[in-house]
């Protein structure tokens, strides 16, 4: 007897997350305060931003690393290029014209997600706990259980990547927008990191590893030469000090 029934469809496979192209350096540093300053401007003028807010905002000294001095030719340029790839775009109509980002529709539509894109975008890699701390300006993410919550499908689809294992404490993050030689050099530098306890706790410090001999003999040549560098120029100061007097020159 034959039967009707069909077969149970099987589980379809999960898409891969998408491959996010790298962002340079300048692309990372815009697209951060456009995300910021959106996140954290009292009134509706202050976003979007125009080129002077956006360049001022580019070469704020704190909640930056690195600081950067640039341009409003080398804004420009960065803004130019993030235009062309649909991540920002100008307002016109104005006294002046105006930029904001257009994140929301291309990485993520959740705050807290985009508020930690943006530290990491502004700062690097950096432990979960400076993380959660610096984010919560921006949204509220008020524990590293809820830091953990929004970290998850960023992870999942690549937009944060882990240089440390994960559950480890001081954990240490990065945005997905590294060259795959950045996130390598990334993963080698934060590899002995000590760990992290800006959420919360009390700091804990970590001795230097011994020079090694090889280490010792070059600060020991170094150190040499510097004093061999200092007694010459103390010679060539007695000797033009003489020449001087001799020409019946004031002191220097």
């Amino acid at each position: 007897m034959s039967s009707d029934a069909s077969p149970a469809p099987q589980p379809q496979p999960e898409p891969p997350p998408p491959a996010w192209e790298p962002l340079s350096p300048l692309d990372r540093r815009i697209l951060g305060v456009l995300v910021e300053k959106q996140k954290t401007s009292k009134t509706a003028d202050s976003y979007p931003l125009s080129l002077n807010a956006l360049v001022t905002g580019c070469n704020q000294k704190s909640n930056r690393d690195p600081v950067f001095e640039l341009d409003e030719i080398e804004v420009e340029e960065g803004l130019d290029a993030l235009q062309e790839r649909g991540l920002v775009t100008r307002v016109t109509g104005g006294r002046v014209d105006r930029f904001r980002h257009e994140l929301y529709a291309v990485w993520t539509s959740a705050g807290p997600e985009l508020a930690v894109l943006a530290e990491l975008l502004l700062r690097g890699a950096q432990t979960k706990g400076d993380l959660r701390t610096r984010a919560a300006r921006m949204a509220p993410i008020d524990s590293l259980d809820m830091l953990d919550e929004v970290l998850e499908p960023l992870v999942k689809r690549k937009l944060v990547v882990y240089l440390t294992e994960p559950d480890r404490r001081g954990a240490v993050v990065t945005h997905g927008f590294h060259t795959a030689n950045e996130i390598t050099q990334l993963k080698a530098l934060h590899a002995g990191a000590p760990v992290s306890v800006s959420d919360p706790g009390t700091p804990v410090l970590r001795s230097a590893p011994a020079p090694s001999p090889a280490a010792d003999a070059k600060l020991t040549a170094a150190v040499a030469e510097i004093d061999a560098l200092k007694e010459r120029v103390a010679i060539l100061e007695a000797q033009l000090a003489d020449v001087r007097k001799q020409l019946g020159l004031s002191p220097a």
